[in-house]
């Protein structure tokens, strides 16, 4: 087996050589690197069979590694290893995990029996060891009445890259209409209070509903920066050589 850790900070990177040494001491090749953009250069030129990777490290996150990690060999096993269950980083790596592919994904605040079970489980067992929480989330993210549909997530995308109804409409080739009825079901996904505030026998809006889902969705972990960023990388590359709708 030929192993490669991928984490910027060096006492973790440190903490988990430790730990596979322990538990595959026939491994061939335990490798090293300290940023994403780094993973993938020599996972293109290793081959390591194994991985471990943080999700948030310089250059190039984890899950931007992963994608070109797999989309060069779909047969690589992954464990992420990180501090975050957000939904985005969540929902970004349901996205690009190929067919039968076997992955991990093990908190950093989990105990060391956990990381140790998910050591095997992945690299040795060809089993998906996924941590309680963040199986809650996927489970919500799927769920039809409790998590945001792919539609509902390409429009909140939308919405906090600042792009305006016409704009997303144009991209996603659907109405303004079609658009503004989406946004609706938005706010009731994520709540957004519309209620009017009283005063004396006129009303008047609380909230700017626009903004206010950006920040729901930021202080439930359903957009990072991170998502951002890809999401902006992704709109500029589609408007490349066109005008930009809206």
């Amino acid at each position: 087996m030929k192993l490669m850790i991928a984490e910027d900070d060096d006492l973790h990177r440190a903490f988990l050589r430790t730990a596979v040494e322990a538990l595959i001491p026939d491994c061939d090749e335990i490798i090293e690197v300290a940023d994403g953009a780094s993973a993938i250069d020599i996972a293109r030129r290793s081959d390591p069979d194994s991985i471990i990777l943080d999700l948030q490290m310089p250059r190039v996150t984890g899950v931007e590694a992963a994608r070109a990690i797999w989309g060069h060999r779909p047969e690589t096993r992954i464990l992420f290893w990180s501090n975050y269950a957000e939904e985005a980083y969540i929902r970004g790596i349901s996205k690009i995990v190929p067919e039968s592919a076997v992955y991990g994904y093990v908190l950093k605040s989990a105990s060391e029996d956990r990381l140790r079970v998910a050591i095997r489980g992945v690299f040795l067992s060809d089993q998906c060891v996924i941590d309680r929480e963040v199986r809650g989330i996927q489970s919500r993210t799927d769920g039809r009445d409790t998590g945001l549909t792919e539609t509902d997530y390409e429009v909140l995308l939308d919405v906090a890259l600042g792009l305006t109804d016409k704009a997303i409409a144009e991209r996603r080739h659907v109405s303004v209409r079609g658009i503004q009825s989406r946004l609706q079901h938005l706010y009731q996904r994520l709540g957004v209070d519309q209620a009017a505030l009283r005063s004396g026998e006129q009303r008047r809006p609380v909230f700017n509903a626009r903004t206010r889902v950006i920040y729901l969705a930021l202080a439930r972990g359903l957009i990072n920066a991170d998502a951002l960023r890809r999401g902006d990388d992704e709109l500029r590359s589609a408007l490349s050589g066109k005008d930009e709708p809206g």
